[in-house]
């Protein structure tokens, strides 16, 4: 897509293809609100390294069948460059409004291009769309979800034929071939009756079960009484099943069962903040049940709350991670079969703690950039290379982990069977997982964890100013935080580490990506980012204390990660 000016792209559509009820309310809005029209059109919708995310509405800035359209367009011309025998597309959509629309249009411009689209009949979560894509060996795939976001919002992503969601070299590409689409006559599109158009129905949930089934660790634990809340969200149609294929029964949350994009029964359909989880922690405790599931809206992330001595505790994305991790190679160690040269995978902004656990069991543990698509690009190195390393588990903080490498994203519905299995072992020995959560910070120090979201308006002015935020954090970076002074900074714009007060510039092995780290004298750090989907800037913190009074050190650390927090906000991010 051309740059044009908001007049030029507003003309553009009064003047092009576009539904006659569309082209009327452009002008209702020139004479009502410009500067909601001014708003959705003031850019083209950037179609991003893994993909589309906006709200959905009238506008070249929103997503809408146009914009699904055109960006599908660009998809078809990358893959018909491609030098393949046959191509094909896997698509998934989750339960928002306009979800299945999308969908199909996207199927119906690649069927115009003389590309097999294989669409699902039903809702699906997003680690069936990457299982889905590798399981029918498909060159790409397309899920329609915004995740966890509003109901406002929708999105796009892309994957290739790994499953993973698409990075470089194809990302670049595909971004390149979604530019030089102008307008909506380039776009080609097929009759929803084309037979280039197939309907995939629920033989892709029994492959999935069978090769999840396929990774149970311990056949024989005691019964667990799980509540699981799909949010409203897609989890439902397969994760109740894979908990019985592991041996596990759960409960649904009455009110949070049904598909349902506008998701009435939960302030934000979002796992990660335990107000989302309320309604299940309610029914924990009047069952005196043992675990609570929450899966988001796509089913790629989970939360996780135990009732601990009469009380929901609410697990945080870094905590679990750990758990799984340390149930994972314990089982392992004890059956003899953890293989040689095992190796894990977290983002930079994931708890140090992981890594620790990795290493006390002599695997191997690698940094990837914030993203998941990192984590399965690292799994596809190392098997088309043949590397020696044997891929165990991933895991992010934003409360996404993979277990296993049929499926290539953050899978909600295999961690939640392998967090079920953790917490059945450690009732099986008396215990909670945050009883063994502390039996981890006994052992390796306690890492405590915090990320805050500022948010910015989701215009041209916010976007100014997130930049103006990391431009000003890079010429004039602190040289203490909160009393603690500033020992490295890692830049992975520039792709370098600074060593202080030496001035040492050490390449980072990672790509180039809008990022910061500082590092400080006590072991704490901080992560500073621009939100990848929303107009955000995210600061991730993480202080380490080492001490037998775990209670005591954890109060201590949670006090010293507000004040890190607070102290640079206040000083560093206030203008």
């Amino acid at each position: 897509m051309t740059t044009q000016t908001t007049l030029e792209r507003i003309q553009l559509w009064l003047d092009g293809p576009y539904d006659e009820k569309t082209k009327e309310t452009i002008r209702e809005l020139q004479n009502t609100d410009p500067k909601a029209l001014s708003d959705a059109f003031f850019k083209d919708l950037s179609f991003g390294t893994g993909g589309l995310r906006a709200k959905m509405g009238l506008g070249t800035n929103r997503l809408n069948l146009y914009t699904i359209r055109l960006a599908t367009q660009g998809l078809a011309n990358y893959l018909n460059k491609q030098p393949l025998d046959k191509r094909s597309v896997f698509i998934g959509y989750d339960v928002r409004r306009h979800s299945a629309e999308f969908a199909l249009e996207a199927a119906r411009v690649l069927a115009g291009n003389q590309i097999r689209a294989m669409l699902t009949e039903d809702i699906c979560p997003t680690p069936l769309v990457s299982f889905g894509c590798r399981y029918f060996e498909c060159q790409a795939a397309i899920m329609i979800t915004a995740s966890h976001n509003p109901p406002e919002y929708n999105g796009y992503k892309v994957y290739w034929s790994d499953g993973g969601q698409i990075v470089a070299p194809h990302d670049q590409g595909i971004i390149e071939e979604v530019k030089k689409i102008q307008n909506f006559f380039q776009v080609l599109i097929a009759p929803e009756d084309s037979p280039l158009i197939e309907r995939i129905g629920g033989s892709l949930d029994e492959a999935y079960l069978e090769k999840l089934s396929s990774h149970r660790l311990y056949p024989h634990l005691p019964s667990l009484d799980i509540i699981y809340t799909p949010l409203h969200g897609t989890g439902i149609r397969i994760l109740p099943q894979a908990l019985q294929s592991w041996g596990f029964s759960c409960s649904l949350v009455d009110k949070q069962k049904t598909p349902d994009g506008q998701f009435p029964h939960v302030k934000t359909p979002n796992p990660e903040e335990p107000q989302a989880l309320e309604l299940g922690a309610e029914m924990m405790i009047e069952r005196e049940a043992d675990l609570l599931l929450g899966t988001d809206p796509d089913a790629d992330r989970v939360g996780a709350a135990v009732l601990h001595q009469g009380a929901p505790v609410y697990l945080t994305g870094n905590q679990i991670a750990c758990l799984c991790l340390e149930h994972l190679c314990e089982a392992l160690v004890k059956q003899n079969a953890l293989p040689k040269e095992s190796a894990c995978i977290k983002t930079i902004v994931t708890t140090e703690l992981f890594r620790k656990i990795a290493e006390s069991y002599k695997t191997s543990c690698f940094d990837v950039l914030t993203g998941f698509k990192y984590i399965a690009a690292e799994i596809e190195k190392w098997q088309r290379s043949q590397a020696p390393y044997h891929y165990l588990f991933g895991g992010e903080e934003s409360f996404g982990y993979l277990f296993g490498t049929f499926v290539r994203d953050k899978d909600a519905i295999s961690s939640s069977c392998l967090i079920a299995e953790a917490a059945a072992s450690a009732k099986q020995h008396g215990m909670t997982l945050v009883d063994k959560l502390y039996q981890l910070y006994l052992r390796y120090g306690v890492h405590r964890e915090s990320l805050t979201n500022i948010s910015l308006p989701d215009n041209q002015e916010g976007l100014n100013k997130i930049q103006h935020l990391m431009d000003s954090l890079r010429t004039n970076p602190p040289s203490e935080i909160n009393g603690q002074p500033l020992i490295q900074i890692d830049d992975y714009l520039s792709s370098q580490s600074k060593y202080l007060p030496t001035n040492t510039l050490t390449p980072i092995p990672l790509p180039s990506s809008n990022v910061l780290r500082f590092w400080l004298q006590d072991n704490s750090k901080l992560v500073i980012r621009p939100s990848g989907t929303e107009p955000k800037m995210k600061i991730y913190a993480e202080v380490f204390e080492h001490s037998p009074d775990i209670h005591k050190t954890v109060q201590s650390c949670d006090a010293r990660l507000h004040d890190l927090v607070q102290n640079f906000q206040k000083l560093h991010l206030a203008n």
